[in-house]
């Protein structure tokens, strides 16, 4: 089956608005025309206005790094869907490992906020991946079934369409080391395998999974032109237009 590319920029906690369209400016003239793959620009919740209107009639996405899994309440701090959708936001990050490291986000957290987002017609990226001492220990497949499987608690194969899984190996990121090729594959097939047991062979075949570790130009080829890895999360290459172009044009 032929799964549509994905590639996405987190640009964390990165980007004045002034900047954040000044980018945008830039880099729609670069992948003006490209349709190959999907592209997605992930910024903070006070850039979502800037980048959606900059954006606005192109061929870029835009979506939150993050949503509570209440609908409205009492949340300081959080974003809500119907905030989102109202400024015309279409995806969301949901367990970024940066969410789980330093927000204490659990698998169960992450399954609320999943069921919210596809209730709410959004499409989430869910991101699962292990730690530099679980590679080590060799419990990467036990770690990556035990997200998906608590990501996906309760989701139907009816309602799985949307769902895009980000591996994102944690010791990977930012820190200039990356998996190779044969390594991402692996876990990619691992998540895949996993999908199909709870979900059925056909959502494991269609479910998009995108790889997100240290992606930048020079390796964005070797990694995206694997058949299992079906696009890329971006961190630090994307926030200059000429590196995220780049590796979109892998």
């Amino acid at each position: 089956m032929s799964r549509k590319a994905l590639i996405a920029a987190n640009w964390k906690m990165y980007k004045t608005p002034a900047e954040a369209k000044a980018f945008v400016d830039a880099f729609l003239q670069l992948v003006a025309g490209h349709t190959r793959d999907e592209i997605a620009l992930f910024p903070s919740p006070v850039l979502l206005p800037t980048v959606i209107e900059a954006a606005k009639g192109s061929n870029v996405l835009v979506g939150c790094q993050n949503i509570h899994f209440a609908e409205e309440g009492a949340y300081t701090g959080e974003t809500s869907v119907g905030q989102l959708k109202a400024v015309g936001g279409t995806h969301t990050l949901i367990g970024h490992s940066e969410r789980r490291q330093y927000f204490a986000e659990t698998d169960e957290i992450v399954n609320k906020k999943l069921h919210t987002a596809l209730k709410h017609g959004l499409v989430p990226v869910v991101c699962v991946g292990e730690v530099l001492a679980e590679r080590e220990a060799g419990k990467t497949a036990d770690v990556l079934k035990t997200q998906v499987t608590g990501a996906l608690a309760g989701i139907t194969a009816e309602m799985a369409a949307p769902i895009v899984i980000a591996y994102e190996p944690v010791w990977a990121i930012g820190t200039g080391k990356t998996a190779t090729p044969e390594m991402a594959v692996e876990a990619h097939r691992i998540i895949r395998a996993e999908v199909a047991k709870l979900l059925g062979p056909a959502v494991a075949a269609a479910i998009r999974i995108l790889y997100g570790g240290s992606v930048k130009p020079d390796n964005a080829t070797a990694l995206i032109g694997q058949e299992e890895i079906d696009g890329a999360l971006v961190g630090g290459a994307s926030l200059k237009p000429d590196s995220f172009t780049a590796i979109i044009k892998y």
